[in-house]
């Protein structure tokens, strides 16, 4: 059976699909890989656009590890197939919440840990700096429980699934809250201008800047004791279903017949840009929809280099006459301990860069690729790049540390896959 990831750009036919119910399960499709010299890796829901979920061997199906097998106190442990919608909805349910998590939903809470899903946030990290265990298949066969303070635990949070496999993790968690959402437009001028206020006045930053344009919508979430305000059902289907799905696969097809006519799409969009607020449930306000499938790539800089990243941004695509629809969206994170983790040892901003998928252009990733390795940057490990073991080593202080743990706990390279082989050498 072939796997096809969301974006449909990655695919691969494993020699055989297991779909495990527990951790012997897994075990076992473990230890059957090592005697029968196959690779072996655990896919999620295929929304990464690179190749880090394929495999030639063994593909485990997570599906049937899902749901939250404990709690206590601020701590829940939920199974590693679990879908974030899916755990964002029970957490809801006994009162509590993540304290920041990213836009998407669909993808399982292993896959998105793995590869480094990271949100948005002043104060609060990406999801691998929420977990305070993990519970793991090694090469061996054995099963590892992994707590602060160990090295394969700063290690394997974000582990690209190449130490072993995830069977569970547990997340500090918190009483449920709300957040403010404000919406607004402002020039890119006025955000390079004012971007260190931005990011110190609020706890959740997002931007997208329209290309061709200078304008962008400006996201900002802040906690708020309430009450409650929800958009109305109406207005959540218009903003969210109509104008960000609907109205823009249009554009977006629009604009790939007839690519001279982006900047006048986008000048459109831009005018149509307005103001709202609304009070919500964290991760109501947190996450969004994604109809409209694209390719994307996204860096991570050192956020005292993100006015300087987005201006050679703005002006390759302005000197390349490339045509963009997509939006470049802007968030930021403080700095994490995960060896791996794209902000590690560093406050960081990300520029994510798309395509509507049916009209790729690889200059445009390239060229944008070219500014953000310039300043350091480091590629999000689930969207597209090229950059190999070589670069990586360099922004990676950890990533020799990383490579002499895999070389302990997997020398066979159980793990590995063509992606691993060049990321991680």
């Amino acid at each position: 059976m072939a796997f096809v990831n969301w974006a449909r750009n990655q695919s691969g036919t494993p020699a055989e699909v297991r779909t495990p119910a527990d951790v012997a399960d897994v075990v076992r499709a473990v230890r059957d890989a090592a005697v029968e010299g196959q690779r072996i890796r655990m896919v999620g829901t295929g929304h990464s656009f690179t190749g880090v979920a394929l495999t030639d061997g063994i593909m485990l199906s997570p599906a049937a590890l899902t749901g939250i097998r404990s709690q206590a106190d601020e701590r829940v442990t939920v199974l590693a197939g679990t879908p974030l919608r899916v755990l964002n909805e029970l957490l809801d349910e006994r009162g509590l919440a993540l304290a920041n998590m990213g836009d998407i939903t669909e993808q399982t809470v292993a896959g998105a840990i793995q590869t480094g899903t990271h949100g948005t946030g002043r104060d609060s990290g990406g999801l691998a700096d929420q977990v305070v265990e993990l519970e793991m298949v090694l090469a061996d066969g054995s099963v590892a429980t992994l707590s602060p303070g160990e090295d394969l635990f700063d290690a394997a949070r974000v582990g690209l699934g190449a130490l072993g496999v995830l069977t569970a993790v547990t997340f500090r968690v918190e009483p449920a809250f709300l957040l403010h959402n404000r919406r607004r437009k402002l020039s890119l001028g006025e955000i390079l201008d004012s971007l260190g206020t931005l990011t110190a006045g609020n706890e959740h930053l997002d931007f997208f800047w329209l290309p061709h344009t200078d304008a962008c919508l400006v996201k900002t979430n802040n906690r708020h004791p309430g009450p409650a305000r929800p958009p109305s059902a109406v207005k959540h289907w218009m903003d969210n279903v109509l104008l960000e799905n609907t109205v823009f696969g249009a554009a977006c097809f629009t604009g790939s017949r007839f690519p001279d006519l982006i900047p006048r799409i986008n000048a459109v969009s831009a005018a149509a840009l307005g103001e709202s607020e609304s009070v919500d449930t964290s991760y109501k306000i947190f996450t969004a929809r994604r109809d409209v499938r694209f390719l994307e790539m996204e860096y991570a800089v050192p956020r005292e280099r993100l006015a300087q990243a987005l201006r050679e941004t703005r002006d390759l695509i302005e000197r390349m006459d490339w045509k963009i629809t997509f939006p470049v969206e802007v968030r930021v994170t403080p700095p994490s301990d995960a060896w791996l983790s794209t902000a590690y040892g560093r406050h960081s901003a990300y520029i994510a860069c798309h395509i509507y998928r049916p009209t790729p252009n690889p200059a445009y990733f390239e060229g944008v690729e070219g500014v953000m390795t310039r300043l350091e940057g480091r590629p999000h490990w689930g969207k597209l790049h090229t950059k190999d073991a070589a670069y990586l080593r360099e922004v990676y202080p950890r990533f020799a540390d990383f490579a002499a743990l895999r070389d302990r706990l997997d020398p066979r390279r159980l793990f590995t896959n063509d992606y691993l082989d060049v990321v991680l050498g």
